[in-house]
């Protein structure tokens, strides 16, 4: 079986890892997006997975936009085409080209969570369970019908970046089952329940400020979900300060942002309901401290009564 497989994001690495070598599938391209300048020098760097790939000898191709390669991704005759995190918006014509299919592999379980950011949507929602959907592509975005799922418990102190790489290690075990029941001609499809589907969009740096009003379990899941990417900050005197898991769910009321407690290891703020001890911190454009190393250093900056946010 010749497949080509799709992806850009590091979640995808160990599902192309298992694709290579996988009994009756020769994996005869990788798609992904071209390279993009990165740091302060804005030098050009690939993405992860082209890495993989070329040391593994698999052709790679970088379109801008996948509709104007048509000709060389038809060239190559896949049977099956696989995606994972791969940035772009398959249409009709890549869709209909291989004559079994396209899969995708969704890091939540459909129909809940679709969209660009699932992993950290979980979190954030307070969800018990994420993993891996296995599925057929359809026009619209993440509904087509189901050939399996792999889930797993999201723990107490789950990250977005540790969620992330649980269902990164659960992604080939999901792929391998379902290329199996394909190979063996017995995969299933089940549709999805459009009705249960929620969707969150691609995250930015500004979906990361903190909105005290809300509770603070809804501000501890925030800053959990958001850990590392995009992050999670406030205004403080003018100035941002990056907040970081894990944080402590505390008693106190006050106004939302009011410090209640700042002196040794504890940095206590009001959130709507409940209160919230800070862990580390960051001022931006400065060193990422421990709360005691924070407040040593500020002195009557912050003190009870000052309002964050």
């Amino acid at each position: 079986m010749r497949v080509v497989f799709m992806a850009t994001g590091d979640i995808a690495i160990p599902s192309l890892q298992r694709l290579i070598g996988f009994p009756g599938i020769e994996v005869v391209a990788v798609y992904t997006q071209p390279d993009r300048p990165f740091g302060r020098k804005l030098e050009m760097h690939p993405p992860e997975i082209k890495k993989v790939a070329l040391a593994a000898g698999i052709p790679v191709f970088q379109p801008e936009r996948l509709a104007d390669a048509m000709t060389e991704l038809r060239a190559l005759r896949p049977d099956l085409i696989v995606v994972m995190a791969y940035g772009q918006i398959l249409r009709r014509a890549v869709l209909t080209l291989p004559p079994l299919g396209c899969l995708n592999l969704h890091a939540s379980l459909l129909p809940r969570h679709r969209g660009a950011s699932p992993i950290q949507a979980a979190i954030r929602a307070g969800d018990t369970e994420s993993g891996i959907t296995v599925m057929h592509i359809a026009p619209a975005l993440d509904s087509g019908d189901i050939i399996l799922v792999k889930s797993i418990p999201i723990r107490p102190d789950e990250t977005g970046g540790t969620l992330h790489d649980r269902l990164a290690e659960l992604a080939p075990e999901a792929l391998g089952d379902a290329l199996e029941q394909i190979i063996a001609g017995t995969a299933t499809r089940v549709r999805q329940d459009d009705a249960l589907a929620t969707y969150l969009g691609k995250l930015t740096r500004e979906d990361g400020a903190i909105d005290w009003s809300r509770s603070s379990t809804e501000i501890e899941r925030w800053i959990r979900a958001f850990d590392p990417w995009p992050g999670t900050h406030t205004e403080w005197q003018g100035q941002k300060l990056k907040l970081f898991p894990p944080v402590q769910l505390s008693e106190g009321s006050g106004r939302p942002g009011e410090i209640l407690e700042a002196e040794g290891d504890r940095l206590t703020v009001a959130c709507g309901s409940g209160a919230l001890t800070l862990g580390e911190v960051q001022v931006e454009g400065r060193k990422r401290l421990d709360i005691r190393a924070f407040l040593a250093g500020q002195r009557d900056a912050l003190r009870p009564g000052i309002q964050m946010g």
